[in-house]
């Protein structure tokens, strides 16, 4: 029952808001820099309201994914945004469910990315994973989720006769700090009556602010002596 819901339902809860464009069918936006050249690993630094959040990013495996992930880092499209929505599982080990951020406001909105499904990348959404949120596969513009638990469900299943468990959510990146910080947004208050659908009673009230989004050095190994 549990892989069923993930399968069938979650592509539902996983999906954005469409972002429909200004009066006049014109979106305005800030002129995108050439971008810094990727590298196989990048580290990202999301300090929030509720304190600091670091990615490590799988440029290596999921470079369509991650170059657009720092595109919007790059332009600071991320810093004044939010996570906006927790989503908590019944099942499993607690914490069981994830959290989700991303761009709201559709003017600084890039254009939708090719998807990178975890069976071409080897990449699984394990705790910690960050992955893209989307309608359809190719869809996928800036929210992401982190995941607080194990959720292989959401992985491309190509012997599935379900288009979308076929396509499963992309993951492109985990956590390798503040797991903590993204509890806290998990166990933060949500309204009962806001969100649509399957996502009402899923969103944070009030959002949790993603004050800046940065890059961040790797860390130094020591050689072996």
């Amino acid at each position: 029952m549990n892989r069923r819901f993930a399968l069938v339902a979650l592509p539902l809860f996983l999906a954005l808001v469409a972002a429909a464009p200004p009066r006049g069918g014109v979106r305005h936006t800030a002129p995108v820099p050439a971008p810094i050249p990727l590298a196989d690993t990048v580290r990202v630094v999301v300090t929030t309201d509720l304190g600091p959040i670091e990615l490590e990013l799988d440029g290596k495996h999921a470079p369509v994914t991650t170059a657009n992930f720092l595109r919007y880092v790059d332009t600071r499209r991320y810093d004044g945004m939010t996570f906006y929505r927790a989503m908590h599982l019944a099942w499993g080990e607690q914490p069981s469910g994830l959290v989700q951020a991303g761009v709201r406001d559709p003017r600084k909105l890039l254009p939708p990315i090719a998807h990178e499904p975890t069976s071409q990348t080897g990449l699984s959404h394990k705790a910690g994973a960050v992955s893209m949120a989307r309608f359809a596969p190719g869809t996928a513009t800036s929210d992401f989720s982190i995941l607080l638990s194990d959720m292989q469900g959401l992985d491309a299943d190509p012997k599935a006769t379900d288009p979308e468990a076929q396509a499963g959510f992309a993951v492109f990146g985990h956590v390798v700090a503040g797991m903590d910080v993204v509890r806290k947004i998990w166990d933060a208050p949500r309204s009962a009556t806001e969100g649509e659908g399957a996502l009402k009673g899923q969103m944070l009230s009030p959002p949790v602010k993603m004050l800046t989004v940065r890059r961040a050095p790797l860390p130094v190994v020591q050689p072996v002596p």
